[in-house]
């Protein structure tokens, strides 16, 4: 599956995303610095119904959010490991806790330290940058 997508394509994308990916739980989201992965999980944060302010992780490590569906309450983990050095770091600040909680939906930045730690269900992303300032999101 690939979405081509502008600034203002966002939220249309945000829910074909979720329409397409509906009962999956983790996510890796792959491509340079600038491509815009926080932004697009803003986008889809925000097509969940997260009422909470969205923003990079890059220093927590792990941000989370909440959002209510079908009467429930559930939870979107935003991983960014870019700063972690190994795998030993990423378990210490809690990155299974995160991967593996029920009710939750896990977008993880930066994953390759982790690698070993995801489910073989875990749905691959990468997302690059085109010429017209449109993005690419593409899984595989």
């Amino acid at each position: 599956m690939e979405w081509t997508f502008s600034q203002e394509d966002l939220p249309a994308t945000a829910e074909s995303f979720w329409q397409h990916y509906k009962g999956q739980h983790i996510f890796t989201l792959e491509g340079p610095m600038g491509a815009g992965k926080t932004t697009f999980i803003k986008a889809l944060c925000a097509a969940r119904g997260v009422e909470d302010a969205t923003a990079s992780p890059t220093f927590s490590i792990i941000n989370e959010y909440a959002f209510r569906e079908d009467g429930r309450q559930y939870s979107i983990f935003h991983l960014d490991l870019y700063r972690l050095k190994d795998e030993e770091e990423a378990i210490a600040a809690g990155v299974e806790d995160t991967i593996y909680r029920d009710h939750a939906i896990s977008f993880v930045e930066w994953p390759d330290i982790i690698n070993d730690l995801l489910p073989p269900d875990t749905i691959r992303l990468q997302l690059s940058v085109l010429p017209d300032k449109k993005r690419l999101l593409r899984a595989g």
